[in-house]
């Protein structure tokens, strides 16, 4: 099995926070002696506060202040004893407040992080499954990932999707005892809100299924006496519905809180329900603040203050009508989202809107899909009608601004959020005498152009590409036939200013996942062969690794032709509707990565390529003089004991017969590299290379008995790159006599013979490459969806199987 670096999730939003970092957008400090919830201070500048998510103003609220005093005063900093053994005094006075506000038994936990690691492991059996809206909050998402060490499956579907979800709940209705469904009751992200009563109806359906509802984004704004959207939405709460609500945000004190009417399941938690028992509770002052934000809610005042943010919420809504800003979700909620598409258009209005007085939150990967970045703007009831106004007149006076200084416009966001948003104001162009050249086939390109230019890497010359184009059309199964474009940007002197060229194909979800997410993959896929693929847009294609884009560094207008293949990618990943696009293999530091992120791109990391270098100054007999001390000990020990077994010979033009024996072999290697997880090539791609004048195969065999032992398929760029770009062994020899590892060495000893300069080896075996003098060098990618729901469900199954 090829051992292989896999892209870890955790490091591209590594990389995407540390972006927007540098840019002042996240991270920053508030610099206020005093906090009144309207007004934020943030590098030197008073700011409009339009990022609380306190939204009814009650954590300024004097009473609530003073509750937290008291309590502070009678009953010190905290009560370190775990609430198993003893409760503060507080709690039962909170506890018995909470139970009139919700008409419901509820547990008070430490926050709602901390209560879901408490709830969802203690509610959820062995026997249960757990299905996750996969815009449901990270807290429920990170606790469901502990019930995947018991084996209970985990799956996520798209975000509010019922007829997914009721699909997946036939598929596991025979299989499971509970089907558990968790989802927000108010997202935090667009505002919009859980389809609570078709959800009902489902269970009523299927009584099975049991809900598991995030309201922390629902609570005091909505419903009587502030009991929640969620809440409200069902009247009495049923016993197969659980859900979680939130002392801190706009109840204005900390902690958080469950409802639940299922006098079982709410006995296990209290009883033994994880952090409940080994974590803290809550500070006395915590609790003296939640109790006198219990008796506002508890009382008249309530309303009015609900009443006060949803005529805000209808205020903002009406001007943003008049405005005509590009408003995603629009609803009765606190939470608006305003799209800007590309995160540069994001990261330079948010900045303008600061430097105007103005704070909002950005949202960003992987809150939201990379180029579905916008503004995430939140009301309170701190924010004045004045003040509402002048973000309003902000937004109308930057917003174009920000499109047009990032080379954006208001269709192009529409067409990242899938909605009609029309252009106000002409643009200005910028076609500066660029002529942008598309072309479906190599044979309508000039060939001079691509030979000179991309066509001196790897196997990507203009013989080369037309090689792919015969093999991956109009064959039987849809994951061999690739769709090809070609794209030449030249100047008005004709002279090359970009050149690459892009395919649409099948690709496996799990390419770059952990052998034992493909493992696992792969069974399943025997009953059906095309689970967890995607139509994808690459640039470059399956085939081919390595550099696929050339850019003129020197030429004056690179940077604009690069915003043109940008574009041109991003209109035709949406005219074919991919799930993926993918701009593939770039060094780490790449002098145009920023480039490629401000236009909606996240980073991941790539499997390391090894390149063999300067193949032609090492021109002495003795290849091993070349390797370091320590490779000329593996040399010795590992390969040249066995030279004496083996025997190679280069073949150019290889019988049809024979081509068949060397798929064989093929197929025996590809069906075991879970590293690096992709289709089979068709026999006809190895039909068609037999007899092509760049192709040849090296051929292994024992000494002893003219075997077979393997086949390097080797494709020859006459610019002196030599690219082993397949491999077939049979591995009922591999260990006898050392065969992957003689066939590198006899790789070497060929591309020496015709004179090379350098052999591209591709990725995977990165040790064994090593060894014989090849350079590791680092490699990633940029990629693009219009969401990353298969992403996560990706990270889901890396992080334990899914069942």
């Amino acid at each position: 099995m090829a051992q292989i670096k896999h892209n870890n999730f955790r490091d591209t939003v590594d990389k995407v926070i540390t972006e927007a970092k540098a840019e002042g957008i996240v991270h920053l400090r508030a610099e206020d002696r005093q906090h009144t919830g309207r007004w934020l201070t943030v590098q030197g500048k008073a700011c409009y506060h339009f990022g609380n998510t306190g939204y009814l103003g009650l954590e300024q609220n004097n009473r609530i202040k003073l509750g937290a005093m008291q309590a502070l005063l009678r009953y010190g900093t905290q009560f370190p004893l775990s609430k198993t053994y003893i409760s503060h005094p507080l709690y039962e006075e909170l506890e018995e407040k909470l139970q009139l506000l919700f008409k419901n038994p509820v547990i008070i936990t430490k926050n709602s992080t901390l209560g879901h690691l408490a709830v969802i492991p203690t509610v959820v059996r062995d026997e249960d499954a757990v299905i996750l809206d996969h815009q449901v909050h990270w807290s429920v998402q990170n606790a469901a990932q502990l019930l995947k060490v018991r084996g209970i499956p985990v799956q996520l579907v798209r975000h509010n999707n019922l007829e997914m979800l009721e699909t997946l709940i036939q598929k596991l209705s025979s299989k499971v005892s509970k089907i558990w469904y968790m989802a927000d009751g108010v997202y935090s992200m667009f505002g919009d809100y859980a389809p609570v009563k078709a959800l009902l109806a489902l269970t009523k359906k299927y009584p099975q299924l049991y809900l598991y509802f995030d309201d922390v984004h629902g609570m005091s704004w909505r419903g009587a006496n502030g009991m929640g959207y969620v809440l409200s939405q069902l009247g009495t709460l049923p016993e197969h519905v659980l859900v979680f609500g939130t002392l801190s945000k706009s109840f204005g004190a900390s902690g958080s809180v469950l409802i639940c009417s299922n006098k079982k399941f709410y006995n296990q938690i209290k009883n033994f329900g994880g952090p409940l028992t080994f974590s803290a509770q809550l500070e006395p002052s915590a609790l003296g603040a939640a109790i006198a934000s219990a008796n506002i809610h508890l009382s008249d005042e309530i309303y009015r203050l609900q009443e006060a943010l949803n005529n805000r919420i209808a205020y903002f809504n009406q001007q943003l009508v008049m405005a005509h800003l590009p408003l995603i979700a629009r609803n009765s909620s606190p939470v608006f989202y305003i799209g800007t598409g590309l995160p540069a258009t994001g990261y330079f209005l948010v900045k303008r809107l600061m430097e105007a007085g103005i704070y909002v939150n950005l949202g960003l990967f992987p809150a939201v899909p990379a180029k579905n970045t916008g503004l995430r703007i939140t009301l309170s009831n701190h924010n004045a009608f004045d003040d509402i106004d002048q973000l309003v007149e902000q937004l109308i006076s930057n917003y174009d601004i920000a499109l047009m200084a990032t080379d954006n416009s208001r269709s192009r966001v529409g067409k990242a959020f899938r909605m009609d948003f029309v252009d106000g104001k002409p643009f200005a162009t910028t076609n500066q005498d660029l002529q942008f050249k598309e072309f479906k086939s190599i044979a309508e390109t000039d060939a001079t152009h691509w030979n000179t230019t991309l066509g001196k890497f790897n196997m990507l010359t203009y013989d080369g590409l037309a090689y792919l184009e015969q093999s991956f059309t109009q064959n039987q199964e849809p994951e061999h036939n690739w769709r090809f474009w070609y794209i030449q940007i030249v100047d008005d002197a004709n002279c090359p200013v970009l050149m690459t060229f892009l395919t649409e194909s099948l690709w496996k979800n799990d390419m770059l996942a952990p052998a034992s997410v493909s493992k696992l993959l792969e069974h399943q896929r025997k009953r059906n062969p095309y689970l967890q693929t995607s139509r994808v847009l690459s640039l470059g294609c399956l085939f081919t690794e390595g550099n696929h884009l050339y850019l003129n560094e020197e030429h004056q207008q690179v940077t604009l032709a690069l915003k043109q293949l940008l574009e041109y990618i991003e209109n035709l990943a949406q005219t074919r509707k991919v799930t993926m696009t993918v701009l593939r293999d770039f060094d780490l530091n790449y002098n145009w990565s920023k480039a490629i992120l401000d236009q909606g791109y996240i980073p991941i990391d790539m499997p390391d390529s090894c390149v063999l270098l300067d193949l032609h100054h090492k021109i002495e007999a003795d290849y091993t003089q070349y390797l370091s001390k320590r490779s000329q000990k593996h040399f010795k020990k590992d390969i040249e004991p066995y030279l004496s077994l083996v025997k190679s010979n280069v073949v150019q033009r290889v019988s049809s017969a024979n081509i068949k024996v060397y798929y064989e072999l093929y197929l025996q290697v590809q069906r075991k590299n879970y590293g690096l997880n992709t289709f089979t090539y068709p026999l006809e791609a190895f039909e068609v290379l037999r007899s092509h004048p760049n192709w040849e195969c090296i051929l292994l065999k024992a000494v002893e008995d003219e075997r077979l032992l393997g086949v390097m398929f080797c494709y020859k760029n006459y610019s002196g790159v030599y690219v082993p770009s397949l491999i077939g062994m049979d591995y009922k020899y591999l260990e006898v006599f050392k065969t992957y590892r003689q066939l590198l060495y006899q790789t070497i000893l060929r591309a020496r013979k015709l004179n090379m300069k350098q052999i591209d080896f591709g990725m995977s075996a990165n040790f064994e490459k090593r060894k014989l003098g090849a350079a590791v060098l680092p490699k990633q990618a940029f990629v693009q969806t219009d969401d990353h729901f298969f992403l996560e469900e990706l990270e889901m199954m890396r992080t334990g199987h899914s069942g």
